[in-house]
């Protein structure tokens, strides 16, 4: 695959592709860093607020900034029950528009592997938390296998086609992730594998829902039809439905967590 800029200006479309997939692996991201409540978060690359909504729902924050460059996505955001609580607002990932010590937690949803500089964009992490404050991110496992979108990209791949990819993949590995934190001085630094789901009603819903993602969009649009048809079909026979023709795909994220030093 080839590292282009891909930009996520759609936020119903993306509700309905990976917001979904968002909200089953950020439940069990929060479960796992079982915060208290009361907290005042900031959510980084917070895009439509599909994780947002999961975290006002089970966190009981008393505050939520979601920073993220998308207008168009964070117009679809402050329609979302969650803007009771949460303020969406534009800003870059490597450079927050807050002060330091702002927050008692930092988190990112499947965006690390979009900031330009992770490292940079961690470090803005800790700078804005508190000391012993929480930073901690998830990602799908792009380069194990773990992206929702595998399915159709393994085929593409097969077929010499070369769709854009985020720029930072590599990043999504759990050593790497490590590494990021522990190298931010970051303190308790911990690492996990998050596995989840998704079933589809048939293999139209699960092929209209993912081709619109923009990492895939411009490469289908470019290809001539009896390609495209031939790729859905290779798609089609690695994903077997059930007798009610539903198609259950699962995938993988990797998650890290840790504290700034007090």
């Amino acid at each position: 695959m080839a590292d282009a800029k891909i930009s996520f200006t759609d936020g119903a479309a993306y509700e309905r592709l990976m917001g979904v997939w968002s909200r089953f692996a950020g439940e069990i991201f929060l479960d796992w860093l079982e915060p208290p409540s009361d907290l005042r978060w900031i959510d980084i690359g917070c895009g439509n607020g599909a994780f947002t909504e999961v975290l006002v729902d089970r966190c009981n924050p008393v505050e939520v900034q979601g920073i993220d460059p998308s207008e168009e996505q964070l117009i679809f955001a402050r329609t979302r029950p969650a803007s009771r609580v949460a303020e969406f607002r534009r800003g870059d990932a490597m450079a927050l528009p807050f002060p330091a010590g702002r927050f008692d937690a930092a988190v990112m949803a499947l965006v690390v592997v979009f900031v330009p500089d992770p490292a940079r964009g961690v470090e803005e992490m800790v700078r804005v938390v508190r000391p012993g404050g929480i930073v901690a991110t998830y990602v799908w496992d792009m380069v194990g296998g773990g992206f929702p979108l595998d399915p159709i990209l393994g085929e593409m791949r097969a077929m010499g086609l070369a769709p854009p990819r985020p720029p930072q993949v590599d990043v999504s590995r759990l050593k790497a992730l490590q590494d990021l934190w522990t190298g931010a001085g970051l303190e308790a630094v911990e690492v996990r594998e998050i596995a989840v789901t998704r079933t589809f009603a048939d293999f139209d819903d699960f092929w209209a829902i993912n081709t619109k993602s923009p990492m895939l969009a411009p490469t289908l649009a470019a290809m001539p039809s009896v390609d495209v048809e031939r790729l859905k079909s290779r798609v089609r026979t690695g994903l077997p439905a059930d007798s009610q023709r539903h198609i259950t795909c699962a995938a993988r994220a990797h998650a890290v967590k840790g504290r700034r030093l007090k």
